[in-house]
């Protein structure tokens, strides 16, 4: 994987079993936050373009933290994507999924894992040629039910769940076999950001990467 080119979306989801959501007011936290992680594990980190600060960090941690692989999410449309290229994200994951998108990601090389949420979203990003795909919001949209009712349908697709996820229900996911990984933002808690705890964080990184073994 030291070779930025040949990134794919399944290996984003294959390198551990929790990919943290992760959003980020305040660029000072970005690095010891990422390697915080790191120490934990957990390299494969999605920070949301929901805040001012967002890309900010993601271009921070891409210059500190060469062992962390930074990703964007929260990425909707051609001007995220760019930004998030330029900031120096390596991957990108989406709310949902348009042909626009995925093709806006190919231009610029960004890997992304898109969202999907219905059986005819999944049709859409296949016929585009992605596999690898978000289901958000998992617990909504009908958690580990719905995703072994995809199992027969889309038997060669594998998913990553977020939304809803926590440490206590991701086992169940883990443990369905067209799930790779989960999504989930319990790893970077609101309280331990705002505390500095790193070691917090790398103790709940370490645990997540047990997760499902």
């Amino acid at each position: 994987m030291n070779n930025e080119t040949s990134l794919t979306a399944l290996q984003v989801m294959q390198d551990a079993p929790v990919i943290p959501v992760i959003v980020l007011h305040d660029v000072a936290d970005a690095v010891p936050m990422a390697r915080a992680l790191v120490a934990g594990g957990i390299r494969m980190l999605e920070v949301t373009l929901r805040t001012a600060q967002a890309l900010a960090c993601i271009e921070a941690i891409a210059r500190e933290v060469p062992e962390a692989v930074v990703g964007a999410g929260t990425v909707r449309g051609i001007a995220d994507v760019q930004a998030a290229a330029l900031a120096g994200a390596r991957f990108a994951v989406s709310p949902g999924y348009t042909h626009v998108l995925g093709q806006a990601c190919r231009d610029t090389g960004l890997v992304l894992l898109p969202g999907v949420a219905t059986g005819s979203e999944i049709m859409q990003a296949m016929e585009d040629g992605f596999t690898a795909l978000k289901f958000f919001p998992a617990i909504q949209a009908g958690g580990v039910v719905m995703l072994k009712a995809w199992g027969g349908p889309f038997f060669d697709v594998k998913f990553c769940p977020t939304g809803g996820i926590t440490q206590q229900n991701a086992g169940d996911f883990l443990a369905l076999p067209n799930v790779v990984c989960v999504g989930g933002s319990w790893l970077v808690p609101a309280d331990a950001l705002a505390q500095g705890d790193w070691p917090r964080l790398t103790q709940l990184a370490s645990e997540a990467k047990n997760l499902g073994k």
